[in-house]
């Protein structure tokens, strides 16, 4: 498997969860409140976790996604609800220049070049238009399951190098990096702590939708720590899994 490959993960993805829509409410009255129509894209949706956040506030809006097996997944979870999908990347959306007000990734724009990026942001983004970055991390601090988990996992990929978790290296400075770009301002940080109860199978899905881990740790490994997992949780029913959606909010300077 590759890093940043997801095709063979796309099905593992309806066990993951979504993002707070607390959150995400409260950008949304910020972001769109100076806009009579509300035009909203979700690029590098995925399987369309954060789409669904997004339709259920009651917004259409178009899900831009690159990889073939994900969208497609993507279309048919979201099926029902005012989504338009289509394929594209965060450096070429395909999205029509000044057609967004609020444009956002989910768990995504660490793999993006950040400044083609950008620059492709603020391309489609109306004028005064807003982006936000959004991840849905463990909140690993308040566990000690999660956080044995994880250091065990340590033990068997020892140069192990996250790059999805939304609290990793990427986002240390990521307002500042938003800020100094030229291309947005008034950045907004924002984060709220909250727990899902997963059934064991849900439980287990979600670590078979990891990217970053299998393709670092080889199939080798990777079944030594889906073993160590479940060793972990042997005999729970359920398992309380501490959540905390972090986003990050720009105003474009077009």
């Amino acid at each position: 498997m590759k890093q940043g490959d997801f095709t063979k993960l796309a099905e593992s993805y309806i066990h993951r969860t979504g993002y707070s829509e607390v959150i995400l409410r409260y950008i949304a009255e910020h972001a769109l409140e100076s806009f009579d129509s509300l035009k909203i894209a979700d690029v590098g949706a995925g399987t369309g976790k954060l789409t669904e956040n997004l339709a259920n506030l009651g917004y259409p809006l178009t899900a831009v996604e690159p990889n073939d097996a994900m969208r497609e997944e993507g279309k048919r979870y979201t099926s029902g609800k005012n989504v338009n999908w289509q394929k594209g990347s965060g450096e070429e959306t395909g999205l029509e220049t000044n057609s967004v007000n609020w444009l956002l990734m989910g768990s995504s724009f660490h793999w993006v070049d950040f400044r083609k990026g950008l620059e492709e942001f603020q391309r489609v983004l109306m004028p005064g238009g807003f982006f936000t970055a959004i991840w849905n991390p463990r909140n690993l601090e308040v566990s000690e399951l999660h956080t044995s988990i994880e250091n065990q996992i340590r033990q068997f990929v020892p140069s192990l190098k996250r790059v999805s978790s939304g609290s990793g290296e990427f986002t240390k400075t990521l307002s500042r990096a938003l800020a100094s770009s030229g291309l947005f301002t008034d950045v907004v940080y924002m984060e709220q702590e909250y727990d899902v109860i997963m059934s064991v199978e849900r439980y287990m899905g979600a670590w078979h939708s990891t990217n970053d881990i299998q393709a670092q740790a080889g199939p080798e490994t990777w079944a030594k720590i889906i073993r160590m997992i479940e060793n972990e949780i042997s005999g729970m029913k359920e398992i309380v899994v501490p959540y905390k959606t972090r986003a990050w909010t720009a105003k474009s300077l077009k």
